[in-house]
């Protein structure tokens, strides 16, 4: 026995069994090393004649200090004549969906969910989570306890969303904001996907035995072809330049939005320090799951020369009620103006495959679209950044620029790169 640290459990290495490897600093505190490798801290007690294991959590997702601080609690409690384990077990037995919905968004929010490339979950990506779990899986499974959720419970909230039982309009807390749920197979399917995964961290913490949400068979979602043409992108530059009684900050975030085709999250949460114009890119925030180098066009930089810095505010669109906070709200903006401008069936995604659409129109190829699009498949930016650099740069000028001719009717400053070699 000694005393459990990091360096010491990192040496532990599997075996044909599983085993204990205990700390001598708290007694009953220890840490179970299994066949497969994957090591989990445990508080060992006695209760009455029994000996119980309490999990306490995932090595890697818990420090050895946090769990020993569990730990310690939970032996606590054993000294006070509870027995963690059996109320643990009652409770997963009274669980809700909607109790579970909360666990699982509050490990979230300690970065515990992990996402794309392993990293935690952003908080742009699980803002949308919640919204989604909040107008469709709690609404319709909620009050459903988790031990009797069923596969044919998922497959109904999947249909009862397909089918708009969910859809709602109404005002919210926020400036001029309202939450506008359509419902609709895309929803449906993305709405079974995050139940799904809530279920499979259910199952991870010994909650229930397996994912009931696995496996389903999705609707099929039409592939979205509607793109702007010429005349609409200026009708929509019209409505932007005359929306006096729009914030500033859902006007020049639908602007960059159109000029860079970046997803709705980035230009949200874009912030100064991760503009490089002199680099003529945005460093997108290590710290994100979607981390990447994006090349920049030149009117994007001559868009952000005339937006207003606000002191101790880190980011480009600043919340309007928040000292350093930002913009939650573009999503709704672009739909206010895009209907000032008189455009049906427009969305964001709409305008993201225009700005694709206008790069084909100029014949670039499908990796150099994807590379401005930031798209993830095969870590295309990452990749290819560094050594096309020039290409790139090269590209979304010509991209953005041409988007800033059919808004303005104006031709923009374009500087060609030459390739490297």
């Amino acid at each position: 026995m000694a005393k459990l640290t990091k360096r010491l459990i990192d040496s532990l290495v599997k075996r044909d069994a599983d085993y204990f490897e205990w700390d001598d600093e708290l007694p009953g505190f220890g840490v179970r090393v299994w066949p497969s490798g994957k090591k989990t801290y445990v508080a060992q007690y006695r209760a009455g004649k029994q000996t119980r294991r309490f999990k306490v959590g995932t090595h890697g997702a818990l420090t050895v200090e946090e769990a020993r601080k569990q730990a310690k609690a939970v032996l606590g409690d054993v000294a006070r004549g509870e027995d963690p384990q059996l109320d643990r077990a009652t409770r997963r037995k009274s669980l809700t969906v909607k109790d579970l919905c909360e666990i699982y968004f509050e490990a979230a929010d300690k970065g515990l969910i992990f996402g794309k490339r392993g990293k935690p979950k952003k908080s742009s990506t699980l803002y949308v989570d919640k919204g989604r779990a909040n107008r469709h899986i709690i609404p319709l499974l909620g009050n459903k306890l988790v031990q009797d959720l069923t596969t044919a419970d998922a497959v109904k909230m999947m249909r009862d969303v397909t089918v708009g039982k969910t859809a709602t309009d109404e005002k919210t807390g926020k400036v001029r904001g309202r939450a506008i749920v359509t419902g609709g197979a895309g929803t449906a399917s993305q709405s079974v996907t995050l139940l799904s995964a809530i279920l499979t961290y259910a199952a991870s913490e010994g909650i229930i035995q397996q994912n009931v949400a696995r496996g389903i068979k999705k609707p099929a979602v039409g592939k979205r072809t509607r793109r702007l043409d010429a005349e609409e992108y200026r009708a929509l530059g019209e409505a932007l330049d005359a929306a006096d009684d729009e914030l500033w900050q859902g006007v020049v975030g639908t602007r960059l939005f159109l000029l860079t085709g970046f997803r709705l999250s980035e230009i949200a949460g874009l912030m100064w320090s991760e503009v490089d114009e002199g680099g003529s890119c945005f460093r997108l925030d290590d710290s994100k799951e979607d981390a990447s180098v994006r090349p920049v066009g030149r009117p994007v930089f001559e868009a952000l020369a005339k937006v207003p810095r606000r002191a101790g505010n880190p980011y480009v669109l600043p919340g309007p009620r928040s000292e350093d906070g930002h913009y939650t709200s573009l999503d709704e903006a672009i739909g206010r103006l895009t209907a000032r401008a008189g455009l049906e069936g427009v969305t964001s995604h709409t305008l993201r495959h225009s700005y694709a659409s206008v790069a084909g129109d100029l014949g670039f190829t499908e990796i150099t679209i994807a590379a401005l699009l930031g798209h993830a498949a095969g870590n295309v930016t990452q990749r290819y950044i560094h050594h096309l650099d020039s290409v790139l740069i090269a590209a979304a000028n010509k991209v953005s620029a041409e988007v800033y001719r059919m808004l303005t009717g104006k031709t923009a400053t374009v500087i060609d790169l030459p390739r490297r070699a």
